[in-house]
């Protein structure tokens, strides 16, 4: 049975003892955050959207249901970072991912944690 919560998280916003693992899940570093101040666990570039998609989406809440199909198409082929996300919920109690986009509901973290939960489920 599964037991690990997954979560999304802005950089800028507080860790706390919850959050367990905190794994950012963005290509780039994100601005006016000291890297020794991040409370960062693990940092998984490879796990981000490609450029592509990125600039495709545009952050425009508009295009996410889209965004989230094409993400996840990138994710089903990019099983290496996935796999290393998986094998960190799976040893943790808590699993946040760490992002810097400003819109809490529209973000590929959003996507990313919803397809490791089914990915855990399914296993």
């Amino acid at each position: 049975m599964l037991s690990t919560r997954i979560a999304s998280k802005r950089i800028y916003a507080p860790s706390e003892p919850g959050d367990g693992c905190r794994v950012l899940v963005d290509r780039i570093w994100p601005r006016g955050v000291r890297k020794a101040d991040a409370a960062i666990d693990h940092w998984l570039k490879d796990v981000a959207p490609s450029k592509t998609l990125r600039q495709w989406f545009g952050h425009d809440p508009e295009r996410f249901a889209e965004f989230r199909r094409r993400y996840q198409t990138e994710l089903d082929n990019n099983r290496d970072a996935v796999d290393e996300l998986i094998d960190l919920a799976r040893q943790n109690s808590a699993l946040t991912l760490i992002y810097a986009a400003r819109d809490s509901e529209h973000n590929h973290a959003v996507v990313l944690a919803d397809y490791l939960q089914q990915q855990l489920e399914s296993s």
